[in-house]
């Protein structure tokens, strides 16, 4: 794998030290985990989060406030596309919450909800980041 999946965007990081979030703990495994799943994913902070874009396109935006819960935002950018008929992939874990047929939203309650979902997180970054 290539190493470079597995730093951390230190203006993220930042950023995250300045809020003191009291998720923080479940944020860290987020970032590493997203980072870790696929070596094309870059970070940066977008709509006040950690956001992740593959070739320039933000593709999943990680939604920390309020402070009561963490979301990861499945999308495809901020532009208005086409609607399409289908949903953009197929959610075999049955996680995601469709908001339309290419955006959806996993959510994350604290730390034992996080864990429970964790093994399936990989395949849904992957599948999401080859359908767009």
């Amino acid at each position: 794998m290539n190493t470079k999946s597995l730093n951390l965007n230190a203006e993220v990081s930042e950023f995250l030290d300045e809020l003191k979030h009291p998720l923080r703990e479940e944020i860290e495994i987020l970032r590493n985990d997203i980072l870790k799943a696929n070596s094309s994913i870059n970070e940066n902070i977008k709509w006040n989060g950690p956001n992740y874009s593959v070739e320039g396109k933000d593709r999943i935006t990680m939604k920390i406030q309020p402070p009561r819960q963490i979301q990861l935002i499945f999308h495809q950018g901020a532009k208005v596309k086409a609607a399409t008929t289908e949903r953009l992939i197929d959610d075999h874990s049955g996680l995601l919450v469709w908001r339309t047929n290419d955006r959806a939203v996993l959510s994350f309650a604290n730390m034992e909800d996080l864990l429970s979902k964790r093994e399936h997180l990989k395949t849904l970054i992957n599948d999401w980041i080859h359908a767009g």
